[in-house]
């Protein structure tokens, strides 16, 4: 709410409850307040800082602070003693790794070259074993060929044996009676008790 009556300034305002004045005094040293006469507010500062110090240095807080550094300090040593020893662990567990799994690698080449061995070898033997086979069916070929030959030699001879047989019986039928055949039975009988 506005003021109808502007105040001139030096004037008091019209309101009873305006207790307050303008005025200037002049410009000039103004005295610092002090407490007991003689303590101004940068001394009181000083001193309370003096009396925290002392305080402070008394009560050993910095030794005490120094302990727990050095607590704490020991404290990352051991964390970090521990983790270098891990990662030395960690290293040696990979070397180990590494190794069995190169030598796993080898021992695999190793397999795989003596399985190609042994295939190439049992390749080798089935093949020499077929031509074994091979040359045992052929030579059991021309054995059993050579075999039918010489029964058919054979076949063919008793076949002719018979044949001359028969024509030589039929001959000496027609040749010979009864009274020429004892000679040649006698003859025949005599040849045999020779023997």
């Amino acid at each position: 709410m506005a003021n109808p009556h502007p105040v001139e300034p030096g004037q008091a305002a019209e309101h009873p409850e305006a207790v307050a004045t303008v005025g200037h005094e002049p410009a000039g040293d103004h005295a610092q307040p002090t407490a007991f006469g003689f303590l101004t507010a940068p001394m009181a500062i000083s001193l309370a800082m003096i009396l925290v110090i002392a305080l402070i240095v008394w009560k050993r807080v910095p030794a005490a602070i120094g302990k727990a550094l050095d607590a704490k300090i020991a404290v990352i040593k051991s964390q970090l003693a521990e983790a270098e020893a891990l990662r030395k662990d960690a290293e040696a567990l990979k070397a180990e790794y590494a190794a069995k799994s190169a030598a796993a690698e080898a021992e695999a080449a190793a397999i795989v070259e003596r399985a190609r061995h042994e295939a190439n070898a049992i390749l080798v033997r089935a093949r020499d074993n077929a031509e074994a086979l091979v040359e045992r069916r052929q030579r059991m070929a021309e054995e059993k060929i050579a075999a039918e030959e010489r029964s058919a030699v054979e076949q063919l001879r008793a076949t002719a044996v018979n044949a001359a047989r028969d024509a030589a019986a039929r001959l000496i039928a027609q040749r010979h009676d009864a009274a020429a055949d004892e000679p040649l039975v006698e003859q025949a009988i005599r040849s045999m008790g020779k023997r």
